[in-house]
């Protein structure tokens, strides 16, 4: 699926079972909410944290899925092309760190 079908397909989705969007302001806070779920299963799984009975089986394939999806939502009810916007955001990086990153002794494997 292609980042414009991402966005047809929630805008549908919304449409048809989920009546209308929540407000900009409560969708932020629901993104917040999201990424909170992620970064608790990233520092348990992978993090120096232990996991709890209760994180056993979250799926953080589910998770990033999730802020994917209020992110699209932004983007929808915002007038926000993601296609048009990422192809921009590489532009951007592109231009801007093309050598950064290479020249960085830091994040060298030598």
């Amino acid at each position: 699926m292609t980042i414009e079908e991402a966005q047809k397909r929630v805008d549908e989705w919304i449409h048809t079972y989920g009546v209308r969007y929540f407000s900009e302001l409560t969708n932020m806070a629901v993104l917040t909410e999201e990424v909170g779920e992620v970064a608790r299963i990233i520092s348990r799984r992978y993090g120096d944290q232990s996991e709890k009975p209760s994180d056993a089986g979250r799926s953080l394939a589910d998770e990033l899925a999730d802020v994917l999806w209020v992110t699209i939502c932004l983007a929808n009810q915002t007038g926000i092309d993601l296609d048009a916007a990422l192809e921009e955001n590489f532009r951007k990086k592109t231009e801007r760190d093309s050598l950064r990153h290479i020249s960085n002794p830091k994040l060298r494997n030598d």
